[in-house]
C-alpha cells in the first residue's frame, strides 16, 4: 500500500519539531525513506512541502537540509500569532457550528478541571487541542492551515514556561468559546488577544549556541508504516 504523501511530511516534520533532525542537518531521501518504511517518492513530495513551508531548505551540493532560523524570523512568527489568533477567533464566532462549540466546551470544561489540580502536562496538550479546534472553528481553510503552520514552528524554534496562573489562563479559554457561541465577534477578538499576548510572553528561544549543533541525527519516535519500519 502506499503510503501518502501528507503522512510522510507529517511524521518529518513532527519530527523536526521534536528536535530529532538538528538545524541544518542534511535530509537525504534514501535514509528518510529507509526510516519511515516508505518509497522515495512520498519522502521527495514531503520535502518539497516543508521546503515551502520554511522547515527544509535545498542547498547546493548538500541536498535538503533542515532549516536554521534566524532571530528576527522566529520573533516575526510571534508578532504574526499575536495578529492571526485574534482574527481566527472572531471568524469563529461568525462561522462556528455546533460540533466545534461542542469540542471547545469539553475541551474547557477539562482544561478548567486539570488547572485546579495542577497537571501542567494535560494542559500543555489540552491548549494545543483547543487553538486547533478554533482555528479550525473559523471556517477559511487559508486561515487555518496559516496557523497550523505557525503553532508548529513556533514549537520548533521556542519552549513554552507553564502558566504560572493555569486557572487564569483557562477561564480566558472559557471566556472565548462563550463570546464565540453568542457570535460575538469583537469580544471574541479581544480576548484572545489578550490571551495570545500573555503566552508569548513566556515563550524562549530553544536556538542552540555557537558550535553546538551536532552531525548526529536522533531516534525517531515513530514511524509511518510501523509494520515496514526497517532500522
Amino acid at each position: 500500500m502506499r503510503i501518502p504523501a501528507h503522512s510522510v511530511c507529517t511524521a518529518i516534520r513532527d519530527d523536526i519539531v521534536a528536535g530529532v533532525y538538528e538545524r541544518g542537518g542534511r535530509l537525504t531521501e534514501e535514509l528518510l525513506a529507509r526510516r519511515y518504511g516508505v518509497s522515495r517518492v512520498p519522502v521527495r513530495e514531503a520535502l518539497r512541502t516543508l521546503e515551502a513551508e520554511g522547515f527544509v531548505v535545498t542547498r547546493r551540493h548538500a541536498g535538503a537540509c533542515v532549516a536554521e532560523p534566524t532571530e528576527q524570523e522566529a520573533s516575526d512568527l510571534l508578532e504574526m500569532r499575536l495578529l492571526l489568533e485574534p482574527l481566527g477567533a472572531a471568524r469563529a464566532a461568525q462561522r462556528r457550528t455546533e460540533a466545534h462549540l461542542k469540542v471547545l466546551r469539553g475541551l474547557v470544561r477539562l482544561g478548567q478541571e486539570r488547572a485546579r489540580r495542577g497537571n501542567s502536562e494535560d494542559l500543555r496538550s489540552l491548549g494545543g487541542w483547543f487553538h486547533e479546534t478554533l482555528a479550525q472553528a473559523c471556517g477559511s481553510p487559508a486561515l487555518t492551515s496559516t496557523l497550523a503552520q505557525l503553532r508548529h514552528k513556533i514549537a520548533w524554534m521556542y519552549t513554552a514556561e507553564a502558566s504560572a496562573s493555569p486557572v487564569e489562563s483557562w477561564a480566558e479559554h472559557g471566556g472565548i468559546v462563550d463570546a464565540v457561541a453568542r457570535g460575538d465577534s469583537e469580544r471574541a477578538r479581544a480576548i484572545t488577544a489578550l490571551h495570545t499576548e500573555r503566552a508569548t510572553a513566556a515563550h524562549r528561544l530553544r536556538f542552540p549556541g555557537q558550535g553546538e549543533r551536532a552531525d548526529r541525527v536522533r531516534t525517531s519516535q515513530h514511524a509511518v508504516n510501523m509494520s515496514g519500519v526497517r532500522h
